[in-house]
Order: C-alpha cells, then sequence, then structure tokens
C-alpha cells in the first residue's frame, strides 16, 4: 500500500549514496504532512506548532534482531519521521509510521546516575509527562520489562557518519476512538574520546497512515 502511494522516485546521486532510503524518504529530501490533520490532532498532543513541510536534514537507521529495521528521518524541525519494517526493507514490509518531536534532553552525568536510569528510569508500568500518565507497550513476561536495547547509526548531510547506543521504551495514551499519543524515552550513549555522552531523551508523537504524507524529492 504504501508502494502504491509513494511511489519509486528517479535515481538522484546529489545526495548521499551510503545514506538509507525508504518510501521514497532520502537525505536532502522533504515531505509534507496532511496539514488538517494535524491541526485537528494538535489540540490533544504535547507537540505545538507542529510544521506540515519538512526538509530531511540526516537520516538514522536501526537493525533489528527480528530482521527488520527503522528508518528515522531527522527534520528542520526538530522532529523525526520514524518507519519501522518487519522481514526486508521494501515499502511492503512497512508496519509502522510516526510523526516524533524532541520533548526534552536532559544530561547524565555520572556512571551511577546512568545505571539508576538503565535500571530504573526508562521502563515502567506507567510513565508521567507533564500530567498525563501513559501506560507501557512493550511489556515482558513477568514483572521486569528492561529498556529495548539498539545502535543506531546516524548519516548527515555533511558526510559524518555516527553511532549511538539506545536504551528505549515506548508508552501511549488514548486522545480518540482511532488516535493515540505516544511516548519515546530512551537513554542514549555514544563515545566521544574516551569519555561517555550519555543523555536522556524524551519524545512525543503520533501514528500515520500513507495518504497523510506527500514526498516532495
Amino acid at each position: 500500500m504504501f508502494g502504491k502511494l509513494f511511489g519509486k522516485k528517479d535515481e538522484d546521486t546529489s545526495h548521499k549514496p551510503d545514506a538509507p532510503e525508504i518510501m521514497g524518504l532520502y537525505l536532502g529530501g522533504s515531505f509534507e504532512l496532511d496539514a488538517l490533520k494535524l491541526r485537528l490532532l494538535q489540540p490533544h498532543l504535547k507537540i505545538d506548532g507542529a510544521a506540515s513541510k519538512h526538509l530531511i536534514q540526516a537520516v538514522g537507521k536501526v537493525a533489528l534482531d527480528s530482521g527488520g529495521n527503522v528508518f528515522r528521518f531527522y527534520t528542520d524541525d526538530d522532529a523525526f519521521l520514524q518507519v519501522i519494517t518487519d522481514g526486508g526493507d521494501t515499502e511492503n514490509h512497512i508496519t509502522d509510521v510516526k510523526l516524533w518531536y524532541f520533548y526534552d534532553t536532559m544530561t547524565v552525568g555520572s556512571d551511577s546516575q546512568w545505571q539508576d536510569l538503565l535500571n530504573n528510569g526508562i521502563s515502567q508500568p506507567v510513565y508521567e509527562l507533564d500530567g498525563d500518565v501513559y501506560e507501557r507497550v512493550w511489556d515482558a513476561v513477568g514483572e521486569i520489562s528492561p529498556p529495548v536495547a539498539m545502535t543506531e547509526t546516524t548519516f548527515e548531510e555533511d558526510g559524518d557518519v555516527s553511532t549511538t547506543d539506545q536504551f528505549i521504551m515506548l508508552y501511549e495514551k488514548s486522545i480518540s476512538e482511532d488516535d493515540v499519543e505516544a511516548v519515546l524515552v530512551s537513554g542514549e550513549e555514544k563515545i566521544v574520546g574516551n569519555n561517555h555522552d550519555r543523555c536522556l531523551v524524551i519524545s512525543t508523537g503520533f501514528n500515520l497512515s500513507p495518504s497523510d504524507i506527500t514526498i516532495n524529492g
């Protein structure tokens, strides 16, 4: 369904060939979201003033143990469009599309704070954010549901490529009969020189359907 709506873009050698692409999205490209949907959803979301037009400034990719991938297209509006696939890398394998906006980023200053975050802070039965309660989506068997570990490789327009280890948990709350608001809590760790650069990143987002997105190329 995604493939039929978005089609294939013409070959273009002006962007970095090594950066991941899917669904017609690529580094240096752009896309638009349904402006009416944004206006209707935003009163129920933490996101305020989301743009309908986005320029892709960086692309991230995570290889999942299941055989699928997470693609992230970081935009000029402090957001990223996330596309998840299962069992392959074509449009037919897409299982989830969300638009995320960064809500808060906090530095983790010590090893003890980092361990406490991994053990207790990221994964909780419910997560409270600005007075609202979100329920954990990824529950394991038993009482403990640890964060999901993954490594993202990020490609930037200047040719820089970096990797970040992430420990994440997904939460959701219903905002209508058909829609949810999602919260992504991520402990992120990168080696800079000989030091660990660590932070807690909180993002909020919502689901998109194929008809909500127009690829501009």
